[in-house]
Formats: structure tokens, sequence, C-alpha cells
């Protein structure tokens, strides 16, 4: 008990307890801002932040990762405030929570593994490009001192390390810029010009709302979409932590911990959240690698709140802004632009898809969708090919060696293979170099033995392997024409 609670809490302390502590303060202004979004007030997105950050450390599957509230989740809620008020909000998080949690319990994370690296690839570059964007409408109207505060924190991130990396250079950057800031009387905008931070603690509360059909009805929708939403971008996070830390996640024990944080986000006067890039390349970066990293980042932004919210208040957005702008640049998959030109041509344009999807709607779950779909239907094209070699035995057999896969995209061309007509009285066909893989290709197969025994002749089929011999005989071919 006590090596595993050390593998999966303590193998890391010091780092993960300063890593923690710099997403809590990149946490702040983002939770802020997505409470904005979704047109509710500040405390909401903080409170999210806090009870998904604490509850996934513990219930989830991917140690090192941070989730709370994010802009693809707030997006989906702002017109269900507008429309039913801020109760639906925690009703809708609630359910969210729910569906997630029986997708856990249905395996869902294995879906996962369909995602193809064109796409992973695809939707790293566009998650960096949104978090560059996201930090532009703070530089409008900005003075020199804005540009010259983002410029000295970059240049603390990037040439502290050259010092020491016992301390994330990114949290030295923040307490540095915040201390310039104050110090000088600089006129900067800051978390608290965001909007209103509340020191208080969050507090159970069920949703109250009329639980109806029509009521539930409303929020179902709703609640699929974020669902949906937020285990794309949940699992995708894990993938790319995966491939960053080279460790191995339980996805379907991430996809149960977002249900369950959702639940309690849900119950304690929160938002429905998922899992955050941004936020999570800095733990890693910084040094986080066990769940004691997202547990501190969690705890730490509560205390942030209660206790120092007067200090909270006065961090100036440009070091938030230049910590954001370090992300993007470091999620941002550079290899992928030279290696470019040298991936296969389809490969490419999948990537390049997914990007302009996601960039231009925002809509990550949107984009890896269209991704997935474009790389199925390219599979499946190429997939589409089957040919027969044929030749005569010298029994006086003509057999025909079957190259290719049989399913309902080639079903049509495997019947058109064969010369009925002319061809003699026994037939083999070999499936040494093919496989049978549904309804369709053993229908496909029971036509062929139909069409040669309308011209009364006999069919042999050989060759087949274990999974497509089971297929033919389940549905109802006679022995003698599967062996």
């Amino acid at each position: 008990m006590l090596q595993k609670l050390k593998s999966n809490w303590f193998f890391n302390t010091r780092r993960d307890i300063l890593s923690g502590l710099t997403v809590a303060f990149a946490l702040i202004p983002e939770a802020i801002a997505f409470s904005i979004l979704a047109g509710v007030d500040p405390m909401v997105g903080l409170y999210a932040s806090f009870c998904i950050a604490v509850t996934i450390s513990i219930v989830g599957g991917r140690p090192g990762m941070i989730s709370a509230a994010t802009g693809a989740m707030a997006s989906l809620m702002g017109p269900i405030v507008a429309k039913y008020g801020i109760e639906y909000i925690y009703a809708a998080a609630l359910l969210t929570g729910i569906i997630q949690f029986i997708m856990g319990l249905l395996r869902f994370g294995r879906f996962i593994t369909f995602i193809p690296h064109s796409v992973v690839t695809g939707f790293v570059n566009a998650l960096a490009i949104i978090i560059f964007m996201a930090q532009l409408p703070n530089f409008e109207g900005a003075s020199w001192q804005m540009y010259a505060m983002v410029a000295g924190t970059l240049a603390i991130i990037y040439l502290f390390p050259l010092l020491t990396k016992a301390v994330p250079s990114a949290l030295v950057a923040i307490i540095a810029m915040t201390i310039v800031s104050v110090g000088l009387g600089l006129d900067l905008r800051t978390v608290g010009d965001m909007g209103p931070i509340t020191q208080k603690l969050p507090l159970f509360h069920f949703p109250d709302i009329d639980f109806t059909f029509d009521a539930i009805w409303r929020i179902v929708p709703i609640s699929l979409a974020l669902a949906v939403v937020g285990l794309t971008e949940s699992l995708m996070t894990a993938t790319i932590v995966d491939e960053m830390t080279e460790t191995k996640s339980d996805k379907n024990r991430e996809v149960r911990g977002q249900g369950i944080a959702n639940v309690v986000s849900g119950l304690f006067g929160g938002m429905a959240g998922c899992a955050m890039i941004g936020q999570t390349v800095i733990n890693v970066k910084s040094g986080g690698r066990s769940r004691l990293s997202t547990f501190v980042a969690g705890v730490f932004l509560l205390f942030l709140i209660l206790v120092l919210g007067d200090v909270v208040r006065v961090i100036p957005m440009a070091a938030l802004v230049g910590v954001m702008i370090m992300v993007s640049i470091g999620t941002f998959d550079w290899r992928s632009l030279t290696t470019l030109a040298k991936i296969p041509r389809s490969d490419a344009l999948i990537m390049i898809v997914t990007v302009g999807i996601v960039v231009a709607t925002s809509n990550l779950a949107l984009g890896v969708l269209a991704g997935v779909v474009l790389s199925a239907v390219y599979f499946g094209w190429r997939s589409a090919r089957i040919k027969a070699h044929a030749e005569l035995a010298k029994d006086g057999r003509k057999v025909y060696r079957i190259a290719g896969q049989l399913f309902f995209g080639t079903m049509n061309h495997f019947v058109n293979l064969f010369d009925f007509k002319e061809d003699p009285s026994d037939v083999t066909i070999d499936f040494s170099a093919s496989h049978v893989w549904d309804h369709s290709a053993v229908t496909a197969i029971a036509k062929t033995i139909e069409k040669y025994a309308q011209y009364g002749k006999t069919v042999r089929i050989v060759g087949l392997n274990e999974d497509s011999r089971r297929l033919i005989e389940r549905a109802g071919l006679p022995v003698a024409a599967s062996r």
C-alpha cells in the first residue's frame, strides 16, 4: 500500500509541489475568462477548477495531467445559462459526469486508439495556435509596458533554467513580474480586472431545478455534447502527456475519473470541465509527474482565492500572457513543419484539415472528428481493392487466388472477378491472402456460389483463416463450401 502510494504520489515530491504552485497561478485567469464566456460569475469557473483538479488527481488515470474549467466546455454552456439560468449549468455538469462515468464503464477510453497520429499532431498544433491567439486580445490598446513585461517574462522563463532548474522558471517569472509591476506602480491590466474574486469556500449545492422529464430533457443534448467534447480533449491530452513523459496511462480510468470530477463540480457550484492542454504542458515542463502536482494545483488555487485573494488581484496579466505564449511555443510540434513534405500526402492533408477546423471553429471535438472521418474514408478507399489471380490446375479445376480484404466496400467487385459461364465445372476460391470481414462479405461469397450453381458448377472455398471460417459458418453457408 505504501509502495503504491509512493509510486503514484510521492516519487517526485519537490518538483510536483513547485509545478503545482505554478499551474495554480495560470488557472486563475483562465477560469475567470471561461466563466465570462459561459455568462456566469467568475467563482463558478474557479470553484470548478478547484473541484475538478483535486478530484481527478485522486480518481483519474493520467498522473500529472491538469483538468479544470475549459473554454471548449464553457462555450457550450453559454446558451443554456442565457435560456434557463445558472442552476441548469450545475445540473448539466452533474449529468455530464454521470454520462462520462457510464462511458468509462463501457470502456470508451479504448476509442483513443482509433485516432491516427496525423490527427493527434493536428490537434496539438491547433491547440498551440488557439492558445497563442487567445493571448492577442491582451495586447489591444496596450502600452509599451505590457510588451516589456511579456518580454521580461519570456526572458526569465527561457534564461532562468541556465542558472538552476530547482524552481520552475514560469513560477519565478510570475512572482518577479508581479513584484516589478507593484514596486514600480505600472499601469497594467491585472487579474483583478478580469472579474471579482470572492474569498469564500465552495459549499455543497444540489442543482435547484424541477427534476421533471421536460427539465431534464433540456439539458440532455448539451450534457451529451459536453461529455463527448470533454472526453475527446481529455483523452487526446492524456495521449500527448504519455508521449511527453514516455509513460502509460489508464484511459478508461481517466474517462470514469472525468465523470466523477464533473459530478463533484456540479454539486459544489461549478461548471463541467475537462483536461487543459496549456496548463498540463506548464505542469509537465515544470517537472510535474505524479498525482501530487495536480492535487497541489487545485488546493493552492483555493488557497490563493481564500487567503491570498488580494495578492492574486495584482498579478499582472502580462506575466500570465508570457507564460501562455511559452506554452503555445512548447506545445506546437515544430518537427511536423519540416516533415510535412516527406510524409504521405494523405497524412499531411488530414493534419492540415484538423488544424484548420479546430482553429476556425474553436471546437476541438469537431476538428478531431473530421480528421478521424477523413482518415477512415481514406483507409476505406485504399482497402477497397481486391483482385484475383486465376489459373487452371492439372486436374482441370480453375483456382482463383484472392488478394485483398473482402468487406462491404469490395463485395460488388468481388462478384465481378469470376467468369461464371466459361469456367469449368469445378472451381476453387483460395482466401489464403484475404480476410472475410463482415456480413456483406459473406453475402458476396454466397452470391458467387449461387451463380455458379445456376450453371451446374460446384465451388470449394479454401484457405480461410479461423475468424473468416467462423463468420461464414455462422452465416449458414454449407460447411462443405467453406472447406
